[in-house]
């Protein structure tokens, strides 16, 4: 059993040292523990970084892509590498390395397929009040879009077991949390959460600038992702909402027409009633494309999932991975 541990990086140079510092490099359950670091583009020298501090894998990009398009490499990278069960974890050292092991037991136990390390967002100080709201919120709001039960929907640090792994697939450019606890309860992924202990704050977010810029990216990736594999009440409930009230408008004109003698007027309702009724009936139009895009959407899932199987197979290798830091590894453990 082999157990990689992907560290998505941006500029972390100055974090990265003590981020490794807390890692295991045992864990109970694995004969293999080995750490991957995905470059996302740094100009600081984080790679170099790596490879003094014994990194076994690094994936590099020339230029900068995001966190969830770094977050998707590491995940093919691990797998291409051996990995039976991936961990993600941030390179500014906020999570305790030490509950790497407390993250992966419900794997190991066959009680999961993935699982996210939950941190007590009330008890911590480092938040403030409005952002220990918006993280309770937030959160809520993907239970309901996930029907799962993630207290703590924005933790990166998260365990996947190779068969989660193969079969998550991230379309956000801006953060891999959300998403894939969506994905996964849309796609019965068994996922579960254990608590964590977190470490001393190092440095701000890079993810946003502002809460409003988060809020707007955040919401706008549930409501995205949702709609991908639940278009049915996005559009349906709209869609009898304006057909009701548009069959209504042009009842009240029929009721007018038939009781009053003589020109009844109200050509306002009629107008009205039979735009609403027409806009309904788009509507469900376009719910059934919708429907029809998400069952393409499902197959072609299952097709990405064989043929990253079959990539395993073939024993391709990960795209953009520096040959270098495996033999530094050796020598440093030498």
């Amino acid at each position: 059993m082999k157990l990689i541990v992907q560290i998505p990086c941006l500029d972390e140079a100055e974090t990265l040292p003590a981020t490794l510092a807390d890692l295991p490099r045992e864990v109970d359950g694995f004969e293999t523990v080995e750490w991957l670091v995905v470059d996302d583009g740094s100009s600081d020298g984080t790679a170099d970084v790596a490879r003094a501090l014994g990194v076994d894998h690094i994936v590099s990009f020339n230029s900068n892509r995001g966190l969830a398009v770094a977050f998707q490499a590491g995940l093919d990278a691990a797998l291409k590498l051996g990995a039976d069960v991936v961990v993600n974890t941030d390179a500014d050292n906020q999570y305790a390395g030490s509950d790497v092991a407390k993250l992966v037991r419900p794997i190991l136990a066959g009680e999961a397929d993935m699982v996210v390390g939950t941190r007590d967002i009330k008890r911590h100080d480092e938040f403030s009040s409005l952002k220990k709201l918006l993280q309770s919120w937030g959160s809520w709001v993907v239970r309901q879009a996930s029907e799962t039960e993630i207290p703590d929907a924005t933790s990166g640090f998260r365990a996947y077991s190779r068969e989660a792994a193969l079969r998550v697939n991230v379309v956000s450019r801006f953060s891999y949390t959300l998403e894939t606890i969506i994905q996964a309860g849309k796609s019965d992924i068994a996922v579960e959460h254990v608590p964590i202990r977190t470490n001393p704050k190092t440095r701000e977010s890079r993810l946003f600038r502002s809460i409003p810029q988060y809020l707007k990216r955040s919401v706008g990736t549930i409501f995205r992702i949702y709609v991908m594999y639940e278009p049915l009440p996005i559009f349906l409930w709209p869609a009898a909402v304006t057909g009701l009230l548009g069959a209504f408008l042009t009842a009240r004109f029929g009721w007018y027409y038939v009781t009053e003698p003589g020109p009844t007027g109200h050509v306002q309702s009629l107008v009205a009633g039979a735009a609403l009724i027409v806009f309904s009936v788009q509507l469900v139009l376009l719910a059934v494309i919708s429907d029809l895009l998400r069952s393409n959407r499902m197959l072609l899932e299952r097709t990405l999932q064989r043929v990253r199987k079959i990539e395993l197979e073939l024993g391709v290798k990960p795209d953009s991975l520096s040959e270098e830091p495996l033999e530094t590894a050796r020598n440093v453990e030498r």
